[in-house]
């Protein structure tokens, strides 16, 4: 096939059509799950991008919007940066999780997870299969794909036609992280195949076109000492679930990972150090950062030098939640919150 193969899926799809946009939005007038926000330094504007249904899209194809904003509190949007094409492994109506949009390079991005749930996955034994929503949770292909744009505006085509860790995981909440010039997908395998979820990384080439080498474990989430595992009934598998990586390294030069869990049955925001300063750890597990029903949060630093933070809050009917955060060298710590 064509290595512009993702140029004949466009002509498939119709150009992207603005959904209607709204000015002066705060994070308490639409839900906001998995929140991630790119500082572009050109224009001075930051873009935070959303999943976003078929219904919000106004069609039959789920995909990614983005809200703008000047001063992190007032927005304007969505604007539509992403739909999922024909001929994509992808069902495209299935949803589009945890987008995230990286700079690498010269060009942006996007790392969005995609789900077939057609599609079945390799799974050790029917006898432990966990139980989601009164059923046996079956492993589906799900996994984080990457796109490409010139600008952090869109339109994002596909690099390739798989998600960048190998299609028989089923994987999420993809990121980058680039060490010693290698660029690696950092992501969750879920606990719905491996009942312990966990970090896991994959080297990708150069281009981000594909991964080169064999997934590595970082941790499991049963390492948290506070983490709750997941089994509502007596003689139910106990799962634990992992979410939401997000590196950072302090000004004493340790490396940090965002990541979020359960504990006693609500979502928190926590944090791992790798006791090596490099990806490969030995990881070691941190206390919660921040709890009642927060998380999957990510960092970036705001045009007038402030460390921020934002993650969703509660887990259901998110909304966005933004915080200062403050880098003592050793740790991350809440300096106050923003945006209540």
């Amino acid at each position: 096939m064509t290595n512009n193969w993702w140029m004949i899926l466009l002509v498939a799809v119709p150009l992207l059509a603005q959904a209607p946009v709204k000015t002066g939005l705060q994070f308490s007038d639409f839900y906001l799950h998995d929140p991630f926000i790119v500082a572009h330094k050109e224009s001075k504007t930051y873009y935070l991008y959303n999943g976003a249904g078929p219904r919000q899209l106004g069609g039959q194809r789920a995909g990614v919007v983005t809200y703008k904003s000047k001063d992190m509190l007032h927005w304007d949007g969505p604007y539509k940066v992403f739909e999922v094409p024909d001929g994509l492994w992808a069902a495209p109506g299935e949803g589009v999780w945890a987008p995230e949009v990286h700079l690498y390079k010269g060009k942006y991005y996007l790392l969005a997870t995609l789900h077939n749930s057609k599609t079945p996955l390799p799974y050790a034994d029917e006898e432990k299969l966990p139980m989601y929503n009164g059923k046996k949770a079956k492993p589906h292909m799900r996994g984080t794909q990457i796109f490409v744009a010139d600008t952090p505006d869109g339109p994002f085509v596909p690099l390739g036609n798989s998600p960048a860790p190998p299609a028989d995981l089923m994987t999420l909440d993809g990121t980058l992280f680039v060490e010693n010039g290698v660029p690696y997908m950092v992501y969750a395998h879920e606990w719905i195949q491996v009942l312990d979820g966990t970090i896991e990384a994959v080297p990708l080439k150069a281009d981000l076109s594909a991964h080169t080498g064999a997934p590595f474990l970082l941790f499991k989430a049963s390492e948290a000492p506070w983490v709750a595992g997941q089994a509502k009934k007596p003689g139910e598998v106990p799962t634990y679930v992992t979410d939401g990586p997000c590196f950072y390294r302090t000004k004493k030069g340790k490396l940090l990972m965002l990541w979020s869990s359960y504990r006693d049955g609500l979502y928190v925001e926590t944090l791992a150090y790798s006791t090596s300063g490099k990806l490969r750890g030995p990881w070691k597990q941190g206390e919660v950062l921040v709890g009642n029903d927060s998380g999957h949060g990510m960092l970036f630093e705001s045009f007038d030098g402030k460390l921020m933070m934002v993650l969703h809050q509660p887990f259901r009917q998110a909304r966005g939640k933004l915080f200062e955060m403050e880098d003592t060298g050793d740790t991350l710590k809440v300096k106050r919150q923003i945006v209540e």
